[in-house]
């Protein structure tokens, strides 16, 4: 399942990129914001998608607010959740492949509709390459994870 919210910034991009996964019956859940409220905070909806996303291994996240930058800030706070910000296809793919993002945030205050469904069709054909030297950076993370409270 694709987990997809926003603050207020990311709103309007975020009902243009569900309407895009509604045309292309790509399934998804909307965390929030269900309407468009100026004095909303980012890591609300944030911490909502990456939750989500920690629950199962197979679902993937979407976080636009107006940076892309907070969101993926607080989203890291969560447990096996591996958040990256994606300006252009190029991030998009490169953060899946080898960095295996299971969560991508998207700037709406730097990029356009058709950019942001650009990277959202890329980050979600993209896959993890798993090769040795990506599998062991990963693990790395992941390691440093279990340390966590």
């Amino acid at each position: 399942m694709i987990y997809i919210g926003s603050d207020h910034r990311g709103y309007n991009l975020k009902e243009y990129l569900k309407d895009y996964l509604s045309k292309a019956k790509i399934p998804f859940k909307d965390v929030g914001n269900h309407k468009f409220d100026p004095e909303d905070d980012y890591p609300d909806f944030a911490f909502k998608v990456a939750q989500e996303v920690a629950k199962d291994s197979a679902n993937t996240g979407v976080m636009i607010c107006g940076s892309g930058l907070g969101m993926a800030a607080a989203a890291n706070k969560v447990k096996g959740i591996r958040a990256g910000l994606a300006v252009s296809e190029w991030f998009a793919k490169h953060g899946r492949e080898n960095d295996d993002l299971n969560v991508v945030a998207i700037a709406s205050d730097a990029t356009d509709f058709s950019m942001a469904e650009k990277i959202l069709k890329t980050f979600l054909s993209a896959k993890f390459i798993g090769s040795d030297k990506y599998a062991r950076r990963v693990k790395k993370i992941e390691e440093v994870e279990k340390t966590w409270k």
